[in-house]
């Protein structure tokens, strides 16, 4: 993901925040090491959920055939032999979901923690800092492939009436019904949600908040927003921009910036939008809207979207007018 990059954050911590944030080659120290392998062991997963989510395509045929041919038991089968182990692949992104925010959290537990600013924070501890960019990297990509992909829903509201219809005529659903009914609760809340991975670690993030009250809250947003800036940073500034080694990387660091403000919105009692946030959205925007729009308007949908603060009243007009949709 290209050399060193030299990161100038804004004065957020009047501590000048002058530092490398290797996002490629950073390593852990000693103290870090275990934490680093058990985070580093599901970002190796998310690599294999990512790669199944980009090759999901979908029961449609089966089931269109099903739903016009309802008396036909062969087409029945069919349809239910396609589905069935679709879900298991949903089944899985949902459970895979749950060891994400936990690997979060654990991260957060270390780059909140009292004693050092939030810059220092992310310069001395630039392997865990690499890791959380890396788990909302992923978090974006995900989201970004799901709601491009009307198929999952589709399967996944088959598969649920289909097995509903099964336990009315007291059918056995065999050993392809993988996923019990509390289960598939959790999974519909989660397939509802325009972008599933992001409520989840907002979620995560907001909880990570409340269940640690002796953590001064700008522990956790002074590191949220710093990490928004050093990818602003990075983004605008040519000279470092210039020593990015592939473009992958230019969409690394608008992904974590993305997720960054999200996360920031939702644990920050007054948002990331208001004109004294520690993020300079009208700054962020911009980046963003300098990108070839194909590739960032799934983040500005994100930002549109998902964010908790965007239409309060206390949200200048032109923030909410450059985040319009053309």
């Amino acid at each position: 993901m290209g050399n060193l990059i030299k990161v100038l954050t804004r004065d957020i911590d009047n501590n000048g925040g002058n530092f490398f944030l290797d996002f490629e080659n950073a390593q852990p120290s000693l103290s870090e090491t275990a934490l680093w392998e058990e985070v580093n062991g599901v970002l190796l997963e998310a690599r294999v959920v990512l790669q199944q989510l980009q090759e999901y395509r979908g029961a449609g045929d089966e089931i269109r055939q099903a739903i016009q041919s309802p008396s036909v038991q062969g087409v029945q089968e069919k349809a239910w032999s396609a589905v069935v182990p679709l879900v298991g692949k949903l089944k899985t992104f949902y459970v895979f979901s749950q060891k994400l925010e936990g690997s979060l959290r654990l991260l957060l537990g270390v780059l909140t923690s009292s004693g050092s600013s939030p810059t220092q924070q992310l310069e001395q501890k630039q392997a865990l800092a690499r890791q959380f960019a890396h788990i909302l990297h992923f978090t974006l990509r995900f989201d970004e492939l799901k709601m491009t992909n009307p198929a999952i829903q589709n399967d996944f509201s088959y598969y649920r009436r289909t097995i509903s219809r099964m336990r009315i005529n007291n059918l056995a659903a065999d050993a392809g019904n993988e996923v019990n009914n509390e289960l598939a609760n959790r999974m519909s809340l989660f397939y509802a949600s325009a972008t599933p991975m992001l409520k989840t670690l907002s979620d995560a993030t907001s909880k990570f908040v409340s269940d640690n009250p002796d953590l001064p809250i700008e522990n956790t947003t002074d590191c949220l927003s710093t990490m928004a800036s050093v990818c602003k940073v990075m983004l605008e500034t040519p000279e470092y921009r210039t020593r990015f080694a592939s473009e992958e990387t230019v969409l690394f660091c608008l992904r974590v910036m993305v997720g960054v403000i999200i996360l920031y919105d939702h644990v920050h009692p007054a948002g990331a939008f208001i004109k004294t946030s520690n993020i300079d959205m009208k700054g962020c925007i911009r980046v963003l809207k300098d990108q070839p729009p194909s590739s960032v308007e799934g983040l500005l949908n994100a930002l549109r979207y998902t964010t908790k603060h965007l239409n309060d009243e206390a949200t200048p007009k032109q923030i909410k007018t450059m985040l319009q949709p053309n």
